[in-house]
């Protein structure tokens, strides 16, 4: 469970991620519901939402992948936002604008982050299994590995011969996904 990893190819853990996400959302200026311009949080804030995340020890999700976890604009941790709403400490939850951790993440055109639990209706992002890998649902075939294959010149086709429990969605969701982590990376699919 690397935080980081002192390799070329970061190592990134499902905390860092959270961190990572809340640290972006809250320093990037942001529009209100209503359009009003919202300017970037304070660190002070920054920091105290990370304090908070760091001691919570949380599930990311409940059991129907919904997100457990969220922040505020005020840095604020929000826990089950989807739910009965409800902060750290029990104060109710009176403002809707809130940055969910594990759901699709933009910031503008270049900041994009994919749903951390269902990047794709047929993939899946799962701590402990295939070490968090974007993965084939209900397999063992890693996103990665599949772009590799379409790198050495197979084909969609192809690929499903090689492996009868996917079908060709899978195949073209995968490289969709490995499309969106590594733009510069030349899938032909």
């Amino acid at each position: 469970m690397p935080s980081v990893s002192p390799e070329r190819i970061k190592l990134w853990s499902y905390s860092d991620l959270m961190a990572l996400r809340t640290i972006a959302w809250l320093r990037a200026s942001k529009a209100a519901p209503d359009g009003q311009h919202v300017p970037s949080t304070a660190m002070t804030a920054v920091r105290r939402a990370l304090g908070e995340l760091a001691q919570l020890n949380l599930e990311l999700w409940n059991d129907d992948g919904s997100p457990a976890v969220a922040v505020d604009r005020n840095g604020r941790i929000v826990l089950d936002p989807e739910g009965p709403a409800r902060r750290v400490g029990g104060q109710a939850l009176l403002d809707a604008d809130v940055l969910a951790l594990v759901r699709p993440f933009e910031l503008g055109r270049d900041v994009r982050g994919p749903d951390l639990f269902a990047p794709r209706p047929r993939l899946r992002i799962i701590p402990g299994k295939l070490a968090g890998a974007p993965h084939v649902h209900r397999t063992r075939i890693e996103t990665e590995a599949l772009a590799a294959l379409v790198r050495r010149g197979m084909n969609v086709d192809k690929i499903g011969g090689l492996y009868p429990a996917i079908q060709s969605d899978d195949v073209e969701q995968a490289l969709d996904l490995e499309r969106e982590l590594q733009p510069d990376l030349a899938l032909v699919g």
